[in-house]
């Protein structure tokens, strides 16, 4: 039985990479920040499968506990601050936990077993005001958030520990990959709550900043897929995932409320002060690394991922 260590286990990618390996007959550890009593939705129905550590990405010593307690195969680093307009009020925080406490971590596999297996949980924010269209592993990186920078450290950090010292450490650079369990820091939960509660008479107006950015966005239940695929390579490297087709923040608006029977144009209020300091005008992906080398590749449509959001946006407000 292989053994896996999830950061970030809690959260939208850990909790399905963490149903994933289970299902793949794996042993699953998760570290977990703060109290194991606390609540934890996204892992209720598999917390009793799990042997979850308290753990610190800032503190290299609790990170080489746990890693000696849980001997993994492979370590999986999803943890992070990781939300880049909060990036800006918690620049410095951003820099501790989502750039050097990547080193921590990798020290720590180093240290206890370097021949475990570690990936890297980078993004297409690295790419920022991208140099080309469409990104692919060899594009330039040019960070526009201090979320985008620190993920351009833990992003050469890993390569450096796998060239300096043999590991077998991996970097996915995921574009935006959306679900039900994204947390509403994001603006495309915040979109598919607030279309809900709309549709339910519980508010009337939605407001938002820059509608015209646009991203690649996917289903998260799939790119964990892809995660996993790549510790399996007899080789390391870095892949770049997403669907390769990019959508306006309006278009997700607009699709949200089309779910719902309502028009956007009645409730959708631009908020200048919602704007970010330096935003990203276009990311879309080129996944054919993946898709070649992985067989790797999306599945789930943009439409289906926002319709799924706010059905179950509903579903949790009806209950509520």
């Amino acid at each position: 039985m292989k053994r896996a260590l999830i950061t970030g286990v809690a959260g939208q990618d850990g909790s399905y990479l963490a149903e994933l390996l289970l299902e793949k007959g794996y042993e699953v550890h998760g570290l977990v920040h703060g109290s194991l009593d606390r609540p934890l939705p996204r892992l209720e129905a598999v917390k009793d499968r799990l042997a979850l550590h308290i753990g610190d990405l800032l503190e290299e010593g609790s990170l080489l506990s746990v890693v000696e307690e849980s001997r993994p195969d492979e370590v999986y680093n999803l943890a992070a601050m990781s939300s880049v307009a909060e990036s800006w009020q918690m620049a410095v925080a951003t820099a501790e936990y989502t750039a050097v406490g990547v080193t921590r971590l990798l020290e720590a596999i180093r240290k206890v077993n370097p021949q475990t297996r570690f990936y890297q949980a980078s993004s297409s924010e690295m790419f920022g005001r991208a140099r080309e269209t469409p990104q692919s592993e060899r594009t330039p990186f040019y960070p526009r958030s201090p979320y985008g920078v620190a993920k351009v450290y833990g992003h050469f950090i890993t390569v450096n520990f796998r060239e300096s010292f043999g590991m077998h450490a991996s970097s996915g650079i995921l574009f935006n990959h959306e679900s039900p369990r994204r947390s509403p820091a994001f603006v495309t939960r915040r979109i598919t709550r607030g279309v809900a509660e709309i549709k339910l008479g519980r508010r009337d107006e939605l407001a938002l900043g820059n509608l015209d950015v646009r991203r690649d966005w996917g289903y998260a239940k799939e790119y964990v897929e892809a995660m996993w695929m790549m510790l399996q390579q007899e080789e390391p490297g870095d892949y770049v995932i997403g669907t390769g087709v990019a959508h306006s923040v309006r278009d997700l608006v607009e699709t949200a409320f089309e779910v719902v029977g309502l028009k956007a144009d009645d409730h959708v209020r631009i908020d200048p002060e919602l704007y970010r300091p330096a935003d990203i005008e276009e990311v879309v992906a080129d996944p054919s690394k993946a898709r070649e080398r992985l067989g790797w590749q999306a599945r789930t449509t943009f439409e289906e991922v926002v319709e799924m959001m706010v059905r179950a946006d509903l579903e949790d407000l009806e209950r509520a």
